[in-house]
């Protein structure tokens, strides 16, 4: 069975991801682990998901009928725990939901969308909200 990790965000962005994750999933015959990061800042991190907007996409995910884990985590960089967590579950894909940004949002904010394509192992999927 094949793994599809999904870098999830409370947000648009996140939603559109892991809709293509469950998607992915089922045409692969995988699993999901949903990956929720933070750099440690979850106090004021926008999308560092609350407990109830995890128990909402459990009880979602749980009528899929897929195998799923929900995971939160922290680090120095939130891309960097993705492709870990890629990493270590043997991952086939990792989706992502990907925002439009400016030369200097990039170079001044980093880009978790950006490391992640760049330096995942897997095949890498970056998706935008409709």
């Amino acid at each position: 069975m094949s793994t599809i990790v999904v870098a999830y965000s409370p947000d648009e962005y996140g939603q559109a991801a892991l809709a293509r994750a469950i998607e992915e999933a089922r045409l692969r015959d995988g699993d999901l682990l949903v990956i929720n990061g933070t750099r440690g800042d979850a106090l004021v991190d926008e999308r560092y998901a609350h407990a109830d907007q995890l128990a909402e996409i459990e009880t979602d995910l749980a009528t899929t009928g897929l195998p799923f884990e929900v995971r939160q985590t922290f680090g120095a960089d939130v891309g960097d725990q993705v492709i870990e967590a890629a990493e270590r579950s043997g991952a086939e894909l990792i989706v992502i939901g990907v925002r439009r940004r400016t030369p200097v949002g990039k170079l001044l904010m980093g880009s978790v969308s950006q490391r992640v394509i760049l330096g995942a192992e897997c095949a890498v999927l970056a998706v935008k909200p409709d």
